[in-house]
């Protein structure tokens, strides 16, 4: 299932998030050596459960943000590495938690921890993976960094009472979404980008700049998502395609589609979203109608606007590769869809 989204925008590019993962390898390897060291515990489970998710593909982009943007304001030191790991430990502290509220079954395609482990073992991990966070970012002595993440953290759990206030409610705006993924993934994106410049000692406008930019990122990032889950590849997701509508999610391609159509359609959204009816042939419906109204393309144009935000927002910055390589990032976050 799925259907082709035509992108015009990218089709002769071929971007690459490569050039960041060379630039950042160096200190990459410190932060995966530092993330094995801090995911250690005598007992015995919280590192089963931690090495599951950390070990399970991701491409670790936000803390390679976080070094990219240190190097780019000139940073010497460790406390890019430590801030860097802290960062992941957030995001994958967020996924245990994400699991368990989602009910997933499915993490990049692997069983997810809260399946292998339960409900209670994913919390408390990701409890202890936070704590670990936290204990790295007092290491580094930077108030201001700390405070940045911190709130990064809080926004991200406003972001997660959000989602359960909106879900499975076919009367959510895209403003209400908006706002959901801007506390759930965009703040991460933005806190990552932020805290390098500070530890550099940049100026406010430098810092400014890159938190623009993470925040943009961060939204073009989750708007592709939530189109390629109706018009992706398993194999490039890392679960099913639909797995969205089955699990009764509100995502931009339903919100628009819903909206758009006609009396009966949105009695067939409700049924599906609300009412839970959401078998293979309901989904092929959905596809249909997601495609009638154009919701993935405007969906995917919504990605774009923010992309280039986060372009503009690098503007005033000498050129650079590490800037260089953080606009590569936004042309290979939205092209994802081709």
């Amino acid at each position: 299932m799925g259907v082709v989204i035509p992108l015009e925008e990218n089709k002769n590019k071929q971007a690459s998030v490569k050039p960041l993962v060379d630039l950042t390898k160096q200190g990459m390897e410190r932060v995966n050596q530092l993330i094995l060291s801090k995911a250690g515990s005598d007992v015995q489970m919280i590192p089963e459960v931690a090495n599951h998710l950390i070990s399970s593909g991701g491409k670790r982009l936000r803390p390679m943000l976080t070094l990219a943007s240190a190097a780019l304001f000139g940073y010497e030191g460790d406390g890019d590495v430590k801030l860097a790991t802290s960062v992941e430990f957030m995001h994958t502290a967020t996924l245990l938690h994400d699991d368990v509220v989602d009910e997933s079954d499915l993490r990049r395609g692997k069983s997810t921890a809260r399946m292998i482990w339960g409900n209670q073992a994913s919390v408390l991990v990701g409890d202890f993976l936070l704590g670990q966070a936290f204990r790295m970012m007092v290491e580094v002595g930077s108030l201001e960094a700390l405070d940045v993440l911190s709130g990064a953290a809080s926004v991200i759990a406003e972001g997660e009472v959000l989602q359960l206030s909106v879900a499975k409610n076919m009367e959510t705006t895209e403003d209400d979404y908006l706002s959901v993924i801007r506390a759930k993934t965009a703040a991460l994106f933005a806190a990552a980008a932020e805290v390098g410049p500070i530890i550099a000692g940049a100026d406010r406008a430098g810092r400014n700049a890159l938190k623009s930019y993470g925040m943009n990122l961060g939204l073009a990032f989750q708007l592709v998502d939530d189109a390629l889950d109706y018009g992706g590849k398993a194999a490039d997701l890392g679960k099913n395609v639909g797995d969205d509508f089955r699990e009764g999610k509100i995502t931009l391609p339903v919100i628009l589609s819903y909206r758009r159509g006609t009396q009966a359609e949105r009695e067939f959204w409700r049924e599906s979203i609300e009412g839970a009816q959401n078998d293979d042939a309901r989904l092929e419906k959905a596809l249909g109608l997601i495609t009638k109204y154009g919701a993935l393309s405007d969906t995917i144009a919504r990605a774009l606007h923010y992309g280039t935000i986060a372009r503009d927002a690098l503007a005033p910055l000498p050129e650079t590769a590490y800037k260089s390589a953080l606009l590569d990032v936004i042309d290979f976050s939205i092209a994802r869809v081709n």
